[in-house]
């Protein structure tokens, strides 16, 4: 029988075992399999997967296979020509935080190796003659496992295996004179590089190993979504309203009454002046917040400042050309005081200056209209009358003045024009960096608020990728519980209620009190 043809024999045996192995994975869904490809082996140009059964919270198997068929003539060197199987066996050594994990694995190969420099000064005789034959290992390795994402994952291994070889030496690369027959003992090291794909889905049912009578369970595990965490200046925002995400953010337009806007500060100016005085009216206490709520925001790594949004504000009575200056110095003096507070640049400043406040002053109008007695509010209506019909600016004002022998206008400066005599608005926007997080624990929490099994398990995947976050940990807990893993349950519910999450104390009393009651529901069934 040609060399081929057996080498074609043993390739039909290989490839039948690697077919019966995979055919034990078919009652299995597909929650529990993953799919990986050993980076470092690609570099050797061989083609190779891996497939992995998870078994249980610690335990899982696999079956790896290379193969690398050129070059398939003989005479053409260098070669490494080859075929390998490896199942494997793995522990890992926590089921909640699955990084770390031991294992063993068995190695069969069939090679055609000539004229390989292997690195690390391996294997020198194969420099310089063709071997060709068959081995069989047993190894040891670690590994550790990073998340990347939802379904994908990093492992890197190390180890190494010690087992028997036999092979056929012969005289050249590319000849194929025969030396000898070669048995011997051998030792090598392992290391891979996976890059691995956790396939969603859910395990199968599994059956009760003894018929155990347990008391029915009314409770249901408490998990509520959590808050997206916006950063320093999320936080701020609760008691600072000032602080608006940038997405709300608008360009100032004369049209919009600033003075609808409750949540914005403002700082006042004397009569006719454009200088900013810290101990004029609440100045002070306005600034110092302003300068505070900035500089904290700025001092996160999770947030920053977008805009700061200053709009300066004259009131309509005096020349127009001076009420434009003032409005823009006004709000200048206010982004010169913050800049030398905190050396912010004007990149960041959205600085206008409003004008004259005609927007504010018709609806403060609008307001004494409805307050005043019957005559003010006719005089008022009037006034806004004026406003609706008469374009000119300066027209307007003149009309405004002349109405009912100056009463009207009196009581306007009185009760109207001192606000905005002294009107300077600023706005803080804020953005942040996204909560992924977040985003996967309360999708995760939405799972498991259903009656879906399916749903639990894709929830427990889900917070398998963000486990590291404490705020995780009760809804883990409660996904293990409703998956039927107990224990894992109790420890993701213990280190959150020792975190202080009062849902999670609460789910840990009545996960205790329910093994309790199987316990015990066991123990009478023993007696019976």
């Amino acid at each position: 029988m040609s060399t081929k043809h057996i080498q074609r024999r043993r390739m039909a045996r290989l490839l039948f075992i690697a077919v019966l192995f995979s055919w034990m994975f078919t009652d299995v869904h597909a929650q529990q399999v993953t799919i990986s490809n050993n980076l470092l082996y690609d570099a050797w140009l061989t083609p190779n997967l891996r497939v992995g059964l998870r078994m249980s919270p610690h335990w899982s198997a696999g079956l790896t296979g290379g193969f690398r068929p050129w070059p398939t003539n003989d005479e053409t060197t260098p070669k490494w020509r080859h075929l390998l199987i490896s199942p494997d066996l793995r522990y890992w050594t926590d089921s909640v935080n699955v990084h770390h994990f031991f294992g063993v694995n068995l190695i069969y190969s069939h090679f055609n190796v000539a004229e390989v420099k292997f690195p690390l000064g391996l294997y020198k005789s194969v420099r310089d003659e063709r071997r060709q034959g068959d081995l069989g290992a047993l190894g040891v390795f670690y590994g550790y496992s990073w998340p990347l994402g939802r379904y994908w994952n990093i492992e890197a291994v190390i180890g190494a295996a010690v087992g028997y070889t036999r092979f056929h030496r012969y005289e050249c690369g590319h000849c194929g004179k025969k030396l000898a027959t070669v048995k011997k003992l051998f030792a090598m090291p392992q290391a891979a590089l996976n890059i691995v794909y956790n396939i969603p889905g859910r395990p199968a049912k599994t059956v009760p190993v003894e018929p155990v009578i347990i008391p029915p369970e009314p409770y249901v595990p408490v998990v509520r979504t959590v808050p997206d965490f916006t950063g320093r200046a999320g936080q701020l925002q609760k008691d600072n309203p000032v602080l608006t995400h940038v997405s709300k953010y608008k360009p100032y337009d004369r049209t919009r009454i600033l003075r609808r806007d409750k949540d914005a500060l403002y700082v006042h100016f004397p009569l006719s002046k454009s200088e900013l005085h810290t101990e004029f009216r609440e100045n002070k206490e306005v600034l110092e917040r302003i300068v505070d709520i900035t500089r904290q925001i700025m001092a996160d790594t999770t947030s920053s400042v977008k805009v700061i949004q200053i709009i300066g504000l004259a009131s309509i009575e005096g020349p127009i050309p001076g009420n434009e200056k003032l409005a823009i110095n006004r709000a200048l003096a206010l982004q010169h005081y913050v800049q030398d507070q905190l050396q912010i640049p004007d990149s960041l400043f959205d600085t206008v200056g409003g004008g004259e406040a005609w927007a504010e002053f018709t609806d403060q109008l609008q307001e004494r209209v409805a307050a005043e007695s019957p005559q003010m509010a006719a005089e008022l209506q009037q006034a806004l009358d004026i406003i609706a019909s008469e374009d000119d600016l300066n027209v307007r004002e003149r009309k405004l003045k002349r109405m009912n022998g100056g009463r009207t206008w009196n009581y306007i400066k009185e009760h109207i024009l001192s606000d905005q005599r002294n009107s300077g608005y600023i706005r803080i926007y804020y953005d942040y960096v996204p909560d992924t997080n977040a985003k996967v624990i309360n999708e995760a929490s939405e799972l498991l608020t259903t009656d879906c099994s399916d749903c639990h398990h894709e929830a427990l995947r889900l917070l398998l990728t963000v486990r590291s976050d404490e705020r995780a940990l009760n809804a883990l807990g409660t996904a293990y519980w409703l998956c039927g893993q107990q224990q894992e349950a109790l420890d993701c519910f213990r280190r959150a209620a020792a975190n202080g999450n009062a849902d999670a104390k609460e789910n840990l009393r009545q996960l205790e009190q329910h093994l309790t009651r199987i316990s015990n529901a066991r123990i009478n069934n023993s007696n019976n």
